[in-house]
């Protein structure tokens, strides 16, 4: 192990805490399969934050590049997004990862409910270890952190687009415009987000009768 790496002798325990998770959600899908016959997930991405995009938010904080500003200050070192096909599983899915032994969630934000000014909605979680696993060598309190982001397929579709437009360079003239479109698409795709659920539990409905 690189003792000189931003996140010291933790890599390797934050792979197998990646890994943990990964796990339970794997469980949770197979468990829901066996019930329903219905996966509530549609895939399910996760990431351990790079050396050099963990230095880049560091600095854009005004944050040591230290271990302890990686593991401790900041939160998501741990990161995971997952994609429901409807909104119902997204609480689903929180549901479950918030009972997940050795983790407690210590902050949520349910920005599907309470959406952005810019129309962005997503059920974000940050979860932290209970247990005896704690960052080494960072002065921690506490344990580890995993930062989750729960979306539906519409929501993570525009969040992507969103992303792609956001991130250019040089700022369009007609940006305004731009920004109340994006608003406008978000709005829609929530609009059929719910539509949708209505009728996957109108099927479910008729199915249990």
């Amino acid at each position: 192990m690189d003792d000189q790496t931003i996140y010291g002798e933790n890599l390797a325990l934050m792979e197998d805490l990646r890994d943990e998770v990964a796990a339970s959600l794997a469980e949770l899908r197979s468990k829901m399969c066996e019930i329903s016959d219905f996966d509530p997930i549609e895939h399910c991405l996760s990431r351990i934050k790079s050396e050099d995009s963990m230095r880049e938010k560091c600095r854009r904080r005004n944050l040591p590049e230290t271990c302890r500003s990686a593991l401790v200050e900041i939160r998501d070192s741990i990161g995971f997004r997952v994609v429901c096909a409807f909104r119902s599983d997204v609480y689903l899915v929180r549901d479950h990862l918030a009972s997940m032994p050795g983790f407690e969630v210590v902050a949520e934000k349910d920005y599907i409910k309470n959406a952005k000014e810019n129309g962005y909605r997503s059920y974000h979680m940050i979860l932290r270890t209970t247990d005896e696993r704690r960052p080494v060598g960072c002065e921690a309190d506490g344990g580890f952190f995993v930062e989750v982001q729960l979306r539906t397929i519409s929501m993570d579709t525009w969040a992507a687009l969103e992303h792609h437009m956001k991130y250019k360079k040089k700022a369009p003239a007609n940006e305004r415009l731009i920004v109340a479109e994006l608003k406008r698409c978000a709005d829609e795709l929530a609009s059929t987000d719910l539509s949708m659920q209505a009728l996957r539990d109108l099927i479910m409905e008729e199915q249990g009768d």
